[in-house]
């Protein structure tokens, strides 16, 4: 059992940092819309443009990191274990 918890953690610390990745890797907090700058056609002035977007920072980074790591804590706990001889009445 523990093994599979600790297997379970690595798993979910990969993956998360796998999508953190890909998802835009934004190394402050996360963003659920974004501008970009946009010029206007006839006067040329620049002007930033929101749009909605999700992007991923370094708190899920940590909320996920810490999950896991609470997953490799709980293999460390003691296991009882069962009375064979036991019997249910």
């Amino acid at each position: 059992m523990p093994t599979y918890l600790r297997i379970t953690a690595l798993v979910l610390w990969l993956g998360l940092l796998g999508w953190w990745a890909v998802a835009g890797m934004n190394p402050g907090w996360t963003k659920t819309s974004v501008s970009t700058m946009e010029t206007d056609p006839i006067t040329g002035i620049e002007y930033p443009v929101w749009k909605k977007q999700f992007v991923p920072g370094v708190d899920l980074v940590a909320a996920g990191t810490g999950c896991a790591a609470a997953l490799v804590a709980l293999s460390f706990l003691p296991l009882r274990k069962r009375n064979p001889n036991h019997k249910n009445q």
